[in-house]
């Protein structure tokens, strides 16, 4: 008999239609012989089974739907919603409630990986290098001398809780760290300074698909714009090449770091974790993404297309990997 599968997308952040377009891709690429695969939509103002072009509403009680009289139950979800619900924690919550594994980290994971700030000082905690920053709160009087002080010029202003590099500004100048806060505001009321660690940006993807924790490769990433934004990311806007241009000693080293964090982080998954390597080979972990782009433009499949891995085997390993959680 084979597993029901829902490949959940959408959300409630700007990261909407990048949800989707991962969504489709993960909805495409598994297996029909090993699984019943559906689509499942969650917006804001629904929650509901795409079949044939027609929606059904999925009742919230149990996470099931009805399609022409019959009752649809999943075994298992795959969750690709980038932003909120599913990257921060509640979707993750929620479905371990109802006793449903995913194939994401579970709620608390989730929320912490999500906010920055917090996830950042328990690696520095760890030993794990992170840039000098400045957190701030939107409630909190702040001097922009002092703030500059403390991480320098040039630096970025980012959202505390948010991803695809939305709110996201580079400030080269004192006189327009202001509007950069002000812009970052209005993704979170919590926002992150960051000093400018110059170097090579680097993404690491790792993935317990083979049910061992394992670093898929590293690639380094050089964006046409100011830094890896929103266009670079998904507009093919940068040059991405795996595996990275660095010497063998530092790859192996990111790679045993990636591990190292997602094992202490008790990640689940498919995860990428972001460093950059300063000209000394010094790496700066910038980022965990617990629910990266799994889209054609996306660093993750052309990393697992390195190791030889069809997205198909891929994403049929990660299911897998989901249910021997409930057995």
């Amino acid at each position: 008999m084979k597993h029901s599968v829902a490949v959940v997308m959408g959300g409630f952040s700007p990261e909407y239609q990048i949800s989707l377009d991962s969504g489709s891709v993960v909805f495409q690429s598994l297996s029909r012989i090993k699984f019943d695969v559906y689509k499942v939509l969650i917006a804001r103002e629904k929650w509901v089974l795409v079949k044939d072009g027609l929606e059904y509403p999925i009742d919230k009680n149990d996470f099931s739907a009805s399609v022409n009289g019959q009752k649809i139950t999943f075994d298992v979800v795959f969750n690709i919603i980038h932003g909120s619900p599913g990257e921060d924690g509640p979707l993750a919550g929620y479905l371990e409630m109802l006793g449903i594994p995913q194939t994401s980290s579970g709620q608390f994971e989730s929320a912490l990986t999500f906010n920055k700030a917090e996830c950042s000082m328990l690696l520095k905690g760890l030993g794990v290098n992170i840039p000098e920053a400045y957190y701030l709160a939107r409630h909190e009087d702040y001097s922009v001398e002092e703030i500059i002080d403390h991480v320098g010029l040039p630096c970025f202003v980012k959202p505390n809780r948010s991803g695809s590099s939305f709110g996201v500004s580079k400030v080269k100048h004192l006189e327009d760290l202001e509007e950069a806060i002000e812009h970052a505001f209005e993704y979170d009321s919590q926002i992150i300074i960051e000093a400018m660690v110059k170097g090579i940006e680097i993404a690491c993807g790792v993935s317990n698909h083979s049910s061992h924790i394992t670093a898929l490769a590293c690639t380094d990433i050089v964006p046409q714009n100011e830094f890896f934004d929103y266009e670079s990311k998904y507009n093919g806007q940068s040059e991405e090449v795996t595996p990275a241009r660095i010497d063998q000693g530092t790859y192996s080293q990111i790679m045993e770091e990636s591990e190292f964090i997602y094992e202490s982080l008790n990640l689940n998954g498919i995860a990428r974790i972001d460093y950059i390597i300063t000209e000394n080979g010094v790496p700066f972990m910038i980022e965990v993404n617990t629910i990266p782009g799994l889209s054609k433009e996306s660093i993750i499949p052309k990393q697992a297309k390195y190791l030889g891995l069809t997205l198909d085997d891929f994403f049929d390993a990660t299911v897998e990997n989901a249910l021997k959680s409930k057995r």
